[in-house]
Formats: C-alpha cells, sequence, structure tokens
C-alpha cells in the first residue's frame, strides 16, 4: 500500500511541474489578496493585527479549494483514472498519495509563504508561529476534505462552483479553529485548544475522507 501511496504521489508532483502555472496560480491568488486587503482597510496596525490572521486563514483556504479540480480532473480526462479503478492497486491508497501531493503543491507552500505576507499585518513573531502551526495541521484537512469534494463532482458541468458549496462548509471548523488559535495568543489565552482541535479534525479527516473519496471516485464511474 505504501509503494502504491508513494507512485501516485510522485506521479502528480511530476506532472504539477509540467503544468507550473496551475499551481502558480492559486499562490499567486493568495499572496494578491493578502496584500490587498491591508490597502483596502488603512494603515491601522490595531485594526490589521486584529483581522489579519482570519484574512490569511480565509485566503488560504480559497487558494487551496481552486486548486481542487486538478486531484483527479485531469487523470479523469486522460482515461488514467479508469485504469486505476480496474488496477487490483488499492484506491484508497491512490488517493491518499494524490490527497498528499496537492497538500505538497498548494498547502506548504501557502504555510512558507505566510509568515512573508504578515508582517503586513504587524502580527507579532509568536503570532506568526502560532499561525504557521495552525496552517501546518489545517492545510492537510483541507485536502482531505475537499478529495471528497473533487470526487463527488468529478465530470460535471459547473463542478468548480459545486464543489466550492460541498466543501465550504466543511471548512468553516477548520477556519474558525485556526484564525481561533491566533487570536488567542494575540489576547494572551491558551491557543492550545485550538491546535488540539485542529489535530482532531485532522485524524478524523485521514480517517475518513479517502475511503469516501473512494466511494465517490467509483461512482462518478459507474
Amino acid at each position: 500500500m505504501l509503494k502504491v501511496l508513494t507512485h501516485a504521489a510522485r506521479r502528480d508532483l511530476l506532472l504539477a511541474s509540467r503544468r507550473s502555472g496551475e499551481v502558480l496560480a492559486a499562490l499567486f491568488f493568495f499572496v494578491m489578496v493578502a496584500m490587498l486587503y491591508p490597502l483596502a482597510v488603512g494603515p491601522e496596525p490595531a485594526l490589521l493585527r486584529s483581522v489579519g490572521p482570519g484574512v490569511l486563514w480565509a485566503t488560504a483556504l480559497l487558494a487551496s479549494m481552486l486548486s481542487l479540480g486538478r486531484i483527479f480532473g485531469h487523470d479523469l480526462v486522460d482515461g488514467t483514472l479508469e485504469q486505476m479503478l480496474l488496477s487490483a492497486e488499492p484506491l484508497v491508497a491512490v488517493v491518499i498519495g494524490k490527497v498528499l501531493a496537492h497538500w505538497l503543491i498548494t498547502g506548504v507552500p501557502l504555510v512558507l509563504l505566510t509568515p512573508l505576507i504578515a508582517l503586513q499585518f504587524d502580527l507579532s513573531a509568536e503570532s506568526v508561529q502560532v499561525l504557521a502551526a495552525s496552517l501546518l495541521i489545517g492545510t492537510p484537512v483541507l485536502s482531505l476534505v475537499g478529495a471528497i469534494g473533487g470526487a463527488l463532482t468529478l465530470g460535471l458541468r459547473g463542478g468548480g462552483a459545486l464543489v466550492a458549496v460541498l466543501v465550504l462548509p466543511l471548512y468553516v471548523p477548520v477556519l474558525v479553529f485556526g484564525a481561533g488559535a491566533v487570536g488567542a495568543q494575540a489576547g494572551g489565552g491558551d491557543f492550545s485548544p485550538h491546535l488540539q482541535l485542529l489535530g482532531a479534525l485532522l485524524a478524523a479527516s485521514f480517517a475518513l475522507a479517502p475511503w469516501a473519496a473512494a466511494a465517490a471516485l467509483r461512482i462518478a464511474l459507474n
């Protein structure tokens, strides 16, 4: 199973390197929205510090969602997905590998870019550390849950809008706990419960989402 997972992740990473424009589009969206927001609300430091965590988390969430169609979409077009379903390899391992690749391509760059963008919101070093930690735990949840939405809307006309309707309500707890961790730290409170809840969401998503996405893929191609 580990061999299948590794092969699926490596294949998607290789394909992403050949379609760098699609990968950079999500990151460009994140950077531009996060940089434009301080220009819109003004230079007041207290206001920027209060809204910064929520803005960065919401922007990262939307940037991650922009690339959900790529998890299975290209494989459907070239027929690879049908071969995956017909092969003896466990489909769940393939799904996990593809989700891992999506997170490495989208989630990890967002985590790395966030400390630089956070400077515009006058966040303290401690707040930036908590923000990065919450994104590091929360972005895999976005990829796992997003894989279910991507599988359910596979091949449908207007699937991009439909996947947003499906996954956005499920993303809300991740957004609340992620931004709440930074807010708790900035207010002098204990932020660890928020990170623990994000960890619980990650564990639950990893336990359930790959199987749900695999079942959705079988339904979509039958």
